[in-house]
C-alpha cells in the first residue's frame, strides 16, 4: 500500500474544504483523490512510498521500528554522540527529560 503526506511550510491550505495552519503534517487517506486549494501562496511538500512492515515504536524524535534501538538512541544522545547540523552548531536541541517509554504508534491521522 501507497501512503501520502502533505507538509504546509507556509501559510494555510484547504484539503477536502478543511483547512489546515502552516507546519502541519497531514498523512492522507489511501487511494482517495486529494484536493488541495491554497487560500493564498503556499508553499507545501507532498511525500510518500510504500508502507513500512510491521510496527514503529516513538519516543520524542526518534521512530524506529525496534523499542531497544530508541532506548540506545536516547542513550547514545544523552552522552552526546549525535552531530550537530552542519551549519547550524548553534541550535542544538538537547534530549528533554521525559519519564515516559517509547510507545507502539497506532496508525496515522487521515484526512479527506
Amino acid at each position: 500500500m501507497t501512503e501520502r503526506a502533505l507538509y504546509t511550510i507556509s501559510v494555510e491550505i484547504e484539503v477536502a474544504g478543511q483547512s489546515f495552519a502552516y507546519a502541519q503534517l497531514l498523512v492522507l487517506r489511501p487511494g482517495d483523490q486529494i484536493v488541495v486549494r491554497a487560500v493564498t501562496a503556499a508553499r507545501v511538500m507532498l511525500f510518500g512510498g510504500e508502507s513500512l512492515e510491521g510496527p514503529r515504536w516513538i519516543w520524542w524524535n526518534f521512530i524506529s521500528s525496534r523499542k531497544e534501538r530508541i532506548e540506545q538512541a536516547q542513550e547514545e544522545c544523552h552522552r552526546g554522540r549525535f552531530d550537530t547540523v552542519p551549519g547550524d552548531e548553534a541550535d542544538f536541541i538537547p534530549l528533554p527529560k521525559m519519564n515516559t517509554k517509547p510507545r507502539r504508534t497506532l496508525g496515522g491521522v487521515f484526512y479527506p
